[in-house]
């Protein structure tokens, strides 16, 4: 579902990724580690269609970038700490808007089946700027599964909320994962990282340095994992 040999993003005289070959097939969960300035966000931006690779191959979902970024963005959902949701709009309205740039038929339906998904029916007449931080969280998954997509990027979706919210988007994310889309997330909260992935890639100095699937690590937890393969 996603290829990516060879992948090199330069700014100016700096290689920020610096080779990165990286695959996920249909349903996997791949969680992406790595420190702050790592290049986790840079990666998830060229899948996202929204940076160009300096050099390299990237496809996803067989089309490939920056080439066919349109089919790509058609078979996509991408979710970030920014939730990008129009606030003097409604649930509904947000996801009517995204649901026509998406030419989605069955639209209504549709819409109130994604909202039953993040637990945001009975707020669905409600304006988005009325809403919490974890809730407008919620509902950009929703716009994100809305056309039912291939690929699904989260990157730090947990940033800002708290606790209650947390656990909440907990269930939200493997009732998405459960419907066996292929979903990339970078996360620095290893506990929910290591509950949600079924593999685990570290991404550091502009290269995968270590990759390794859940039923692998044995006795191993994910936080020991992690900082065996920062120490080297």
């Amino acid at each position: 579902m996603i290829e990516v040999k060879s992948l090199i993003k330069r700014f100016g005289l700096k290689n920020v990724l610096a080779g990165v070959n990286f695959s996920a097939i249909p349903g996997e969960f791949v969680v992406l580690l790595g420190p702050n300035g790592a290049g986790k966000t840079t990666f998830l931006r060229i899948l996202a269609s929204l940076s160009r690779p300096t050099l390299g191959s990237v496809l996803v979902a067989g089309f490939k970038l920056p080439s066919e970024a349109a089919e790509v963005r058609m078979r996509l959902g991408v979710v970030s700490h920014n939730p990008l949701l129009y606030g003097d709009l409604t649930a509904e309205e947000n996801l009517d808007f995204f649901g026509r740039l998406y030419n989605i038929h069955g639209r209504d339906s549709r819409i109130h089946e994604v909202l039953g998904l993040v637990g945001l029916s009975a707020r669905r007449r409600d304006l988005v700027r009325t809403f919490s931080r974890g809730m407008q969280q919620r509902l950009s998954i929703a716009r994100s599964v809305l056309h039912d997509p291939d690929v699904i990027l989260f990157d730090e979706p947990y940033t800002g909320l708290d606790q209650d919210a947390s656990e909440m988007l907990d269930g939200v994310l493997k009732s998405v994962a459960a419907a066996g889309r292929t979903v990339v997330m970078t996360s620095h909260d290893l506990a929910r990282a290591e509950d949600l992935g079924t593999r685990f890639d570290v991404l550091n100095n502009g290269k995968i340095e270590n990759s390794i699937k859940k039923q692998d690590m044995g006795t191993e937890n994910l936080l020991a994992y992690y900082k065996r393969v920062l120490a080297g």
